[in-house]
């Protein structure tokens, strides 16, 4: 697509720094208030621009959560078009940076926008039972955090402090543990019923869950995290994202290193896939034969993890592209 105009934006909570970049170089900077009155003034002047063409101009910015908003809902409504970039992405694509202020970071959101267009990656909304979905999941595991934060020092003090206090500070938590792990469970039907209202969330999460090892959990973050399997439609997409694929550290003569995982990952997808391959290699099934003859043969053992979690990965997709359920005693057809 031809842009001439890139927009570059810094979102705050409280305010949006504005940059407008093209051939010429900077056109325009502005502060505004993050509102809808704000992000409003600032539509209107960028008309006076010269030969402004607003099919003709993408809005850069990074993922804030929910500080952008206003924004997304007031560029998408008037259907301009929006590129959403990760920070770490932006930054290392910026090359040697000194100094930081918002004005600055959003020129330098919108140079490299400028500098990347034929990179451009064009950000559609999820739909809204997906993003009520999201919120269900934040929720759940921000209950699960708090549950945690409260119950596992618990245990763990049981044999190092006196019995009879450990029984009061026992009495003293059981209320709250109890509420923490009723609203857990009632969020959790929320999503449940969520999804098995929507014929397509429904559809892909039984085909999810087919695969031994996923499981509610796994499956609803998959839906949120690829937006129904849409924006991270490869394996091998997924793997990067959610830091099980190995990569390479080599140059030359002198270095060396192990191939390894990046530590730039969605750490959440992460921790849940690998709950999900212990799963599976301690119930009966292909996963756990693979696991323990590569154990025996002498592999690091998280090593053959990792590569049980990469598995699950590629037979999500497979269920997902086939349209059927997993069948443990699937044989693929030769030509």
């Amino acid at each position: 697509m031809d842009f001439r105009y890139f927009i570059g934006i810094d979102i705050a909570k409280d305010t949006l720094d504005w940059a407008v970049y093209n051939a010429q170089g900077l056109q325009f900077n502005t502060h505004t208030a993050n509102t809808h009155a704000g992000i409003s003034m600032v539509l209107t002047q960028l008309k006076a621009l010269p030969e402004w063409n607003p099919k003709q101009a993408v809005f850069c910015m990074e993922h804030t959560g929910i500080y952008n908003a206003h924004l997304l809902e007031i560029l998408h409504h008037a259907k301009l078009f929006i590129w959403l970039e990760s920070s770490l992405q932006i930054k290392q694509g910026s090359g040697m940076q000194r100094g930081k202020t918002d004005k600055v970071d959003a020129q330098r959101i919108a140079q490299y926008a400028f500098r990347f267009r034929d990179q451009v990656r064009l950000w559609q909304p999820p739909r809204e039972v997906v993003q009520q979905l999201a919120y269900l999941s934040a929720t759940r595991q921000r209950l699960n955090q708090a549950y945690n934060l409260l119950a596992v020092p618990l245990a763990e003090q049981e044999i190092f402090i006196d019995h009879s206090l450990q029984k009061k500070l026992k009495a003293h938590a059981k209320k709250p543990l109890a509420i923490l792990r009723d609203e857990r469970q009632a969020v959790e039907r929320q999503i449940h019923q969520l999804i098995q209202a929507d014929t397509r969330l429904k559809e892909l999460f039984t085909l999810m869950v087919s695969v031994p090892g996923v499981g509610p959990a796994v499956a609803t973050e998959l839906l949120i995290a690829t937006n129904e399997m849409q924006t991270i439609n490869e394996p091998k997409k997924m793997a990067c994202h959610a830091g099980v694929a190995p990569f390479e550290y080599r140059s030359g003569t002198s270095v060396r290193g192990k191939t390894r995982v990046s530590h730039q990952a969605q750490k959440r997808l992460k921790s849940l896939f690998h709950l999900g391959a212990m799963s599976a290699i301690q119930t009966n099934g292909e996963l756990q034969t693979y696991y323990q003859r590569k154990v025996a043969e002498g592999k690091n053992k998280m090593l053959v993890l990792n590569a049980v979690r990469n598995k699950l990965i590629h037979r999500v997709y497979a269920v997902v592209r086939r349209g059927e359920k997993y069948d443990k005693n699937y044989v693929p057809t030769l030509a």
